[in-house]
């Protein structure tokens, strides 16, 4: 069967030359070296990076630590009435701990908490390093190596690679889609990249479809132009069937668990699509219509806006310059490109907007900006004489493309390294309770105004529990999942309908403890941050509380932008305007 339009020419075509790209030899790097450094960059990340959302918490590590210790808080997406989370999801996850315990090593729950942050790490470099090997051979290797350096840079990938998120879990999936749809040595992959974006759209996140619908039509089209009608509707067939087959065994999990029909993608969507007056996502805050922008410049500095550049930057080269730089045709360099275009419009377009939602589309962002580099200075570095930037001499080309690459290199690290020093106090200061005799038995670990930083029960010794003490807040706070053993089977709390929820994030006094009872409490205090009567601050308040451990954490407020954004040292030549204010993160203990 002769090659489909757009598809690589085979071996024995003689290749175009073209002066810029085969003057000599691509770099490479093998996968095994690649997968390498992606695995090493993001343990680093499980290991120190900071939890930047309390929905990551309550709504995945607290189910999980339900299903792995029988207890946990429970949010009103979990209650049997809503049902807009997968217990799939969580539960293949909860089983990853439960392998886990077989090794010496993990013999605690904060153990537990880091190995699984480590398996997504590990996940996400498997996944990184498929894309990775499909650039390779389908591109171009410095494209791959390219996408390599944005990846591993990128402080917004340092967070992404092993959050416990179903968008973080959908990033992995579109990685393994892209290089699915992008590999056609061996043949067409249509119905494996479906698949791949199946497993991230019904047990991560629904929306993350909308990433594999540039692939699809390039499939339809390309049926069209080749004739091979059939073929092309078979392949999607196949696809569909590999989908429903997903979709059938979380509907048949999520059924389990809730003791009823439960079809989990769907009442995502309709939650957040058709939900009227006081419900759906607007409700937990809106954002401008810049609010992307900022966010992924400060998460990929530079390589954001060469994302922005890559379309562009392929029509001009091959509709004006009429010179290739890859090893595909313009149509798939559009398909390539395309979906991070998709992904930024969709979601630029919705009132609701959080970081966590652009976690899909950071590889197609990585790529992007590798294929715009590698336009760029493959012209850059032309010896052409009729090139204008062939008159500029080699050693300051050097000069201008180190500086850019360290330049964005450094700015990444920098902003990587001051979100670690900053705000990893959650994670440090309840180490003390792990030591023997601190918790006793029914001892409470109550939480105020931190409420939002508590890193999971994980971080608990098993005889304490986590309360909620009243806070400026006013919003509806978790509740705990039932530990009451009733009924046939297991898990109760995830059928029993609990008390005090509701969907449009009304406040229930219930979910609160008298402060009297607490043993432990979390607090803080910034010199910004001045006390009210629901906010006291208790690590002042001597007389009743003593500090067992507080670490320091950033007063942004006090702090200037270029301290908020990058990493200051605390050093004297440092202009004190620049330098980062910090306050205190504290773990107390009651002293009566």
């Amino acid at each position: 069967m002769p090659p489909k339009p757009g598809a690589v020419a085979p071996p024995t075509q003689k290749p175009q030359r073209h002066a810029v790209i085969q003057q000599q030899p691509p770099p490479q790097v093998k996968p095994i070296i690649a997968f390498y450094v992606f695995l090493v960059a993001n343990t680093i990340a499980a290991i120190f990076s900071p939890i930047q959302d309390c929905d990551e918490v309550f709504n995945y590590w607290e189910p999980t630590h339900y299903l792995n210790h029988g207890n946990g808080l429970q949010t009103w997406e979990y209650s049997p009435e809503y049902a807009i989370r997968s217990w799939t999801y969580t539960g293949i996850h909860a089983l990853v701990i439960l392998l886990g315990r077989l090794l010496p090593f993990i013999n605690s729950r904060v153990a537990e908490f880091y190995f699984l942050r480590i398996v997504l790490g590990l996940s996400c470099a498997v996944c990184e390093t498929k894309l990775y090997s499909a650039v390779a051979r389908m591109i171009n290797t410095r494209v791959a190596i390219f996408f390599l350096m944005i990846i591993i840079m990128s402080p917004g990938m340092y967070h992404a690679s092993v959050a416990y998120l179903p968008s973080s879990f959908a990033m992995y999936t579109t990685m393994l889609g892209f290089s699915a749809f992008m590999d056609w040595h061996g043949g067409i992959k249509t119905a494996r990249g479906i698949f791949y974006f199946a497993l991230g759209t019904l047990l991560g996140w629904p929306f993350a479809g909308a990433l594999v619908l540039p692939f699809i039509a390039e499939e339809v089209l390309l049926a069209g132009i080749s004739g091979e009608i059939f073929a092309g509707v078979k392949r999607l067939l196949n696809g569909a069937v590999r989908a429903v087959l997903v979709l059938v065994f979380q509907v048949w999990a999520d059924s389990i668990f809730y003791r009823k029909l439960t079809v989990v993608p769907l009442n995502i969507v309709l939650y957040n699509v058709f939900s009227g007056g006081n419900k759906g996502p607007n409700i937990y805050g809106v954002e401008p219509w810049t609010f992307y922008i900022r966010n992924l410049a400060l998460n990929f500095n530079a390589w954001f806006f060469l994302a922005l550049a890559a379309l562009p930057l392929l029509l001009i080269q091959h509709v004006v310059l009429q010179k290739s730089v890859s090893k595909q045709t313009l149509l798939r360099g559009v398909v390539f490109t395309s979906p991070f275009y998709l992904w930024l419009t969709i979601f630029t377009l919705q009132p609701h907007k959080e970081e966590r939602f652009m976690y899909p589309a950071y590889p197609a962002l990585a790529l992007n900006a590798a294929l715009s580099l590698h336009v760029l200075l493959a012209n850059f570095g032309s010896t052409d004489p009729k090139n204008i930037f062939s008159k500029i001499p080699p050693k300051l080309k050097l000069v201008v493309v180190s500086v850019f690459i360290l330049g964005s290199f450094d700015l990444g690290l920098l902003r990587t390294i001051g979100t670690m020093t900053a705000y990893s106090a959650p994670l440090s200061v309840y180490k003390l309770l792990q030591k023997q005799g601190v918790v006793q038995p029914g001892d409470y670990v109550c939480l105020g105004k931190e409420w939002y930083r508590f890193p999971s029960s994980y971080f608990l010794p098993k005889q304490s529990r986590a309360k909620f003490i009243k806070s400026e807040f006013s919003g509806l706070l978790p509740g705990e999942f039932s530990e009451a053993n009733v009924g046939f089977g297991f898990f109760p709390g995830a059928h029993l309908i609990p008390s005090g929820m509701n969907d449009e994030n009304i406040e229930d006094p219930g979910k609160y403890t008298d402060v009297k009872y607490c043993n432990f409490l979390i607090d803080s205090h910034l010199p910004s941050v001045s006390p009210t009567a629901l906010e006291p601050n208790y690590i002042a308040d001597t007389e009743h509380w003593e500090k067992l451990s507080c670490r320091s954490f950033l007063d942004a407020s006090h702090t200037s932008a270029i301290g908020r954004i990058l990493w200051v040292p605390d050093l004297p030549f440092v202009p004190q305007r620049f330098r980062r204010v910090w306050g205190e993160y504290c773990l107390l203990r009651r002293k009566d």
